[in-house]
């Protein structure tokens, strides 16, 4: 799988967790944000395998999204 390839199933799968989040309530989600949220902990650790970033996508909570979107906000890093 090239990067492209890689980079557009990520993306997919970020805009379907969005979706799922948008059922749920929360209108304004992106697929970036869902992005934002999962890959900020791999700056640190580096990025993990494809089967890792699939799980922390699909396993990805609203409450930690939500933690994450407010202590983004008090950083000045979104709105």
């Amino acid at each position: 799988m090239g990067d492209e390839d890689l980079n557009s199933a990520i993306e997919q799968l970020c805009n379907s967790k969005a979706e799922e989040f948008h059922l749920i309530g929360y209108e304004h989600v992106t697929g970036k944000e869902i992005w934002e949220c999962v890959s900020e902990k791999y700056s640190k650790t580096g990025q993990p395998e494809l089967h890792q970033i699939v799980n922390d996508i699909l396993s990805l909570k609203v409450t930690k999204f939500m933690n994450f979107m407010t202590l983004s906000a008090f950083r000045g890093n979104h709105f």
